[in-house]
């Protein structure tokens, strides 16, 4: 049984919405940095990752001042409906994004509901790549809200990756009236950790030399990529943390985690050397839902299958993605995989045409064999996919403060 030691989360330089900046004590002078001395092997880089804070509801309330202040779930109120989004209010009651809408409500019987606006997303999301444009070409955008920019090359002469994230917050919240959080550090997988660190509204610096100290205190749940189950069979291996992940040999890592072993040995040591890339384009879009108990009948499947393409079809338009092939994915009581794919001529554009293709694909399934305990869809054969240039040049160093 894994020890039910309390998870002490790292500290990190942050800065509150007024500017001000808190104390630093992360690590001592002392402390293990081999990830970082072989990242600065490779050659360090200033990265920068910017996540808007709940953006498609606080569009929603910036939009109408009556919204501010109160619990806001972006999404349909109907039993069928998933929560897009909520307000920092809304998730002061346990509301989250991809909840059923239902369930939200009886969390929050103050919730008000607002239905989807995605062009105005889209278009909002349009005005922070200006902002971010304004200070490198190299954006990678993960979303509508979110995305790396690389500062190595000091374009307009700051002088420090940690004021041009200022500089970024402040305009976003002077220009449109809007809040971000922001991460910056040498690496994607660290700058990406740091902008969660002080939400809403916060920065949060790590330094070179403080990756391997930040990382060995992190919840492994808090790992990208390590989703629930992820986490339930690391606790079952003793690793609740991503020092006692760094202490597990790679082959006992391979052993359990297949390809993701790699991965996981190298970020539990501060490492990624994956380049910002602005060209990078996905492959697919999607999700998938693990059962609690495992089912097999007709009405059961078709209700999930409803849930999944409203969680789905709000990430394909955060997204901005279009694509023409629906691919249906259920894994059976027995753990065995079967997926079924239909492709069509243009890209699917409405989520009623994703969900009927998804629901076709289920139907030529029915009945099943067996029950299954997970189901998930995605969108594939994106438009542009496969026209990836290769990365920039390296360009001279930016003091990260």
């Amino acid at each position: 049984m894994p020890s039910q030691r309390a998870v002490r989360q790292p500290p990190c330089m942050g800065l509150a919405a007024n500017g001000g900046a808190a104390s630093l004590a992360i690590m001592d002078e002392h402390a293990d940095t081999g990830g970082d001395a072989d990242a600065e092997a490779h050659g360090l880089r200033k990265v920068i990752h910017i996540d808007m804070d709940a953006f498609f509801a606080s569009v929603e309330q910036r939009d109408d001042p009556a919204l501010r202040g109160l619990p806001v779930a972006v999404g349909g109120a109907s039993a069928r409906s998933v929560v897009a989004a909520a307000s920092y209010e809304a998730r002061k009651f346990g509301v989250r994004s991809a909840m059923p809408s239902t369930r939200a409500a009886r969390l929050c019987p103050d919730l008000v509901f607002r239905m989807p606006r995605f062009d105005v997303y889209r278009a909002v999301s349009g005005q922070i790549r200006q902002i971010f444009l304004d200070y490198t070409p190299l954006v990678e955008p993960l979303s509508l809200d979110e995305a790396y920019l690389d500062v190595t090359a000091d374009l307009r002469g700051i002088g420090s990756a940690t004021r041009i994230a200022e500089l970024i917050r402040q305009r976003i919240r002077d220009e449109l009236q809007l809040t971000a959080s922001a991460g910056v550090s040498y690496n994607k997988f660290l700058a990406k950790l740091a902008s969660d660190q002080n939400k809403p509204d916060g920065l949060c610096v790590i330094r070179p030399g403080e990756g391997g100290a930040f990382v060995r205190d992190l919840p492994i749940r808090r790992f990208h990529g390590v989703g629930p189950r992820g986490a339930e069979k690391m606790a079952s291996l003793g690793i609740e943390t991503g020092g006692d992940l760094a202490a597990q040999p790679i082959e006992l890592l391979r052993r359990h985690f297949g390809s993701q072993a790699d991965y996981l040995y190298r970020a539990a040591r501060g490492i990624d050397l994956r380049p910002v890339r602005p060209d990078r384009k996905r492959k697919s879009v999607g999700g998938e839902r693990t059962f609690q108990h495992d089912i097999s009948s007709g009405p059961a499947l078709r209700e999930v299958l409803d849930h999944i393409v409203e969680i789905v079809w709000a990430r394909i338009e955060r997204a901005q993605a279009r694509g023409r092939t629906v691919t249906l994915k259920m894994r059976y009581a027995d753990f065995s995989l079967v997926t079924r794919a239909r492709s069509v001529p243009a890209a699917v554009t409405d989520k009623a045409q994703f969900s009927a293709i998804g629901h076709a694909l289920l139907e030529d399934m029915l009945p099943l064999p067996q029950p299954i305990r997970l189901m998930g869809l995605t969108l594939g054969s994106l438009e542009g996919e496969g026209e990836e240039q290769p990365p920039p040049p390296a360009s001279p160093q930016l003091a990260l403060f």
